[in-house]
């Protein structure tokens, strides 16, 4: 068995990791930290836990490292390049949930995040988005998992991207999402008066996740790319949908189009192309390591419409991790993900 360790393991990505590896066949908890519940029952914490035995432990990376196959990191920016060092990567797997290992570019990442603290390991991290990195993630020591706006968003786009069917310079996304995606911390814009009846746009042209779309979709094009990414929430617990807009190189059919995405995603399981005229709902995703997309074409504006859906909490981040678990210890990537969406829920 692998035997894990997450670091925040009471925040939500957090809390769903746990639920995950809970039920995972080949994976075992060893250790779940908290800083605010260190000491305390896990199952006081989330009373749907009230059945295990697990305690949040005060922690201890150094000690984990030496005990963990793997830690999980679900931290908040900056704190996670704090911590990790040659000599815990020499123990063990990291997979980080936080944005400290995503952008390449130390510059742009201390532009849009903070200082960063672990230049030397940036190198090593390997990007985890699993159908565009599966080959890169086999083997290495420690895997930056990919926010929920950039899943969605690089998923939806990348075909035509990588096909050059687009004009670069015209990609405009607009994505929602559901109120777990803002954490669990306190904060009054997330209060369920302010939130409820509600839907608002923030970060308008400052969004952190826009320079990490940017940069793969950069490395999927072979050129630099500068795209707009306004983000909404929504008064709903989970999910992301992102619709993208990027102006047609020429006059594409519906099939052209098709064609393309079921080029690179055809056997891909967790991808789920939709039919013509059925468009992705965050409710058929929910739950689940799906990722639902579908495209449209405007014929009057030459422009394609591509829609795409997925679960925040699960391939927008734990289920994500356990995806990259899997490919890093040479499992089925399905393992204890392959879930059918909740519904209703």
């Amino acid at each position: 068995m692998i035997k894990v360790g997450i670091i925040g393991a009471t925040g939500y990505a957090g809390s769903e990791l746990v639920r995950l590896i809970t039920s995972h066949p080949q994976a075992e908890i060893h250790t779940l930290t908290s800083q605010s519940y260190s000491g305390q029952p896990y199952g006081e914490v989330y009373e749907n836990y009230r059945h295990t035995d697990y305690m949040c432990e005060e922690e201890n990376i150094e000690k984990m490292a030496e005990e963990c196959d793997v830690i999980f990191l679900a931290l908040p920016h900056g704190v996670a390049s704090k911590k990790i060092n040659e000599d815990i990567l020499s123990k063990t797997k990291i997979i980080d949930l936080g944005a400290d290992f995503r952008l390449q570019d130390i510059e742009t990442y201390e532009k849009w995040y903070t200082t960063h603290y672990a230049k030397d390991i940036l190198p090593e991290a390997v990007y985890g988005l699993c159908e565009i990195n599966r080959d890169k993630i086999k083997g290495r020591r420690i895997v930056a998992n990919p926010g929920c706006y950039t899943t969605c968003s690089i998923l939806s786009l990348y075909p035509l991207v990588k096909e050059k069917m687009v004009d670069l310079s015209s990609i405009i996304i607009d994505a929602k999402s559901g109120a777990t995606g803002a954490g669990r911390g306190l904060s009054l814009g997330n209060h369920y008066c302010e939130l409820n009846e509600s839907v608002k746009a923030y970060k308008i042209a400052n969004h952190r996740h826009t320079p990490e779309i940017e940069e793969q979709l950069s490395y999927a094009a072979g050129e630099d790319i500068v795209l707009n990414f306004t983000p909404h929430l929504m008064p709903m617990d989970r999910g992301i949908l992102a619709t993208c807009y990027a102006k047609l190189n020429k006059n594409y059919t519906y099939d052209d189009v098709r064609a393309a995405y079921e080029k690179y995603y055809k056997d891909e399981y967790f991808i789920r192309l939709t039919k013509k005229g059925v468009f992705p709902e965050t409710k058929w995703v929910k739950g689940s390591n799906f990722v639902d997309i579908g495209f449209t074409i405007d014929e009057r504006t030459n422009r394609v419409i591509v829609i795409g859906a997925i679960d925040n909490l699960f391939k927008g981040a734990a289920g994500q991790a356990v995806q990259n678990m899997n490919i890093l210890f040479g499992l089925d990537e399905k393992t204890g993900i392959d879930m059918v969406p909740i519904f209703p829920a």
